[in-house]
């Protein structure tokens, strides 16, 4: 065998083969791995890496299409929730209006209960003045009566005779303080 030329030599140490066909041999099994590679691993890979890279478009799909309906979801609700609020002013209007309208019912009623009460009692007031009147007529004249027997010396026993002339004393005194007051108004 013919020396290589010296500046073509390098020392590889413990890897330089000992026979040339250990060379060849590297060369051809070097050349079967990567045909085997790839013909049966390559393949497998780029298999995988397509399922995976589907997965992961279908992933990210799913999470577009997850994160449109939680949009959709939250708009529905953001709409139901100013429904709700539109509502509850609605109701809250609704009422201070029948609040009103039983504040003013309310008065209304308690007028008339007043008004009524009020009436009432004038009609009480006017009845138990006729009969303190009516019971001071009977007094009065009763004592009248007394009085004008003693004066006169008679009995006064006859009711209708004695009834017109109470009326006819009482009507005079009605009458006379009637005409006093007006005497003072031109004094």
């Amino acid at each position: 065998m013919t020396a290589p030329p010296t500046a073509l030599l390098v020392n590889l140490g413990p890897l330089m083969p000992e026979h040339p066909i250990e060379i060849i041999l590297g060369i051809v099994l070097v050349l079967i791995i990567t045909w085997a590679c790839a013909k049966f691993i390559v393949p497998r890979f780029e298999d995988m890496y397509h399922e995976r890279s589907e997965t992961i478009q279908g992933g990210i799909e799913r999470a577009e299409k997850a994160q449109q309906d939680a949009r959709a979801a939250l708009e529905q609700y953001q709409a139901q929730l100013a429904g709700a609020r539109d509502e509850a002013a609605q109701i809250r209007e609704d009422a201070k209006t029948q609040g009103a309208q039983i504040v003013a019912e309310m008065r209304t009623n308690a007028q008339a209960e007043a008004n009524r009460i009020s009436a009432q009692a004038s009609a009480q007031i006017k009845a138990q003045r006729d009969q303190a009147v009516a019971e001071l007529r009977r007094e009065i004249g009763g004592l009248a009566t007394n009085l004008a027997g003693r004066i006169v010396g008679e009995s006064l026993d006859d009711d209708e005779r004695v009834r017109s002339t109470v009326d006819r004393f009482l009507s005079e005194l009605a009458v006379q303080p009637a005409k006093s007051s007006q005497a003072v108004d031109r004094a």
